[in-house]
């Protein structure tokens, strides 16, 4: 019997991310970061001269951080549990954004925080990706979690019948990001696991026809 999928992404969802790269890059880089800024890059200052960061500059320092930095990401709140109890009823997979040659620092940071899952690797939009691990699993239902509006319209394109939350932890940016759920590419917005969690099992466990009907 084929269990259900869960495919989650990893920043902001399952780890703390953004919130650490701010503060490295305060401590080692001589740069400030304003997370309630929109555009990514525009929000990074050199803190010596106040330029701003290109966007060149900043994927640089992503990569860095990345890089050697990794272990500076803590759990969100309720995942390690969540995901634990959700493992009972279903596979769990992790969709992350990452370069390919870092899959394998990315499966083991979540196995030594107790999410010992299988981990895909993407650059760009998700929905294709999101494909082709539904391609490989075939399951009955599927869920897809993400922290960002543009993976959900993306995967709300290529595999609309699969259950999307959009999901930001990180409170930080939390509210200066659209909503994928107020632009119809996701069928909830919930930002903390205590909430998702019986939203996610119902979405795994239930017909679609039983959910529509709620």
């Amino acid at each position: 019997m084929k269990l259900p999928l869960l495919i989650t992404d990893c920043d902001e969802v399952l780890l703390y991310m953004i919130a650490h790269f701010r503060d490295w890059l305060a401590e080692e880089e001589g740069v400030a970061f304003d997370m309630s800024g929109g555009n990514f890059f525009q929000s990074m200052r050199r803190v010596e001269s106040g330029e701003r960061i290109s966007q060149e500059d900043m994927w640089a320092l992503l990569n860095k951080f990345f890089d050697g930095q990794m272990h500076r990401q803590t759990p969100v709140e309720g995942a390690v549990e969540a995901i634990a109890a959700i493992r009972e009823h279903a596979d769990v997979v992790v969709l992350t954004n990452l370069l390919d040659f870092r899959r394998e620092a990315r499966r083991e940071q979540l196995a030594g925080h107790g999410i010992d899952v299988r981990v895909f690797t993407n650059q760009g939009p998700k929905g294709p990706a999101l494909q082709a691990i539904l391609d490989e699993y075939r399951p009955d239902r599927a869920v897809f979690i993400d922290d960002l509006s543009q993976h959900h319209g993306s995967v709300f394109e290529i595999a609309p019948q699969v259950r999307r939350l959009h999901l930001c932890a990180e409170p930080a940016i939390a509210p200066h990001i659209p909503c994928a759920a107020e632009a119809g590419h996701a069928h909830a917005r919930i930002d903390e696991w205590e909430r998702a969690l019986p939203w996610l099992l119902e979405s795994l466990t239930c017909e679609e026809k039983d959910l529509q009907a709620k």
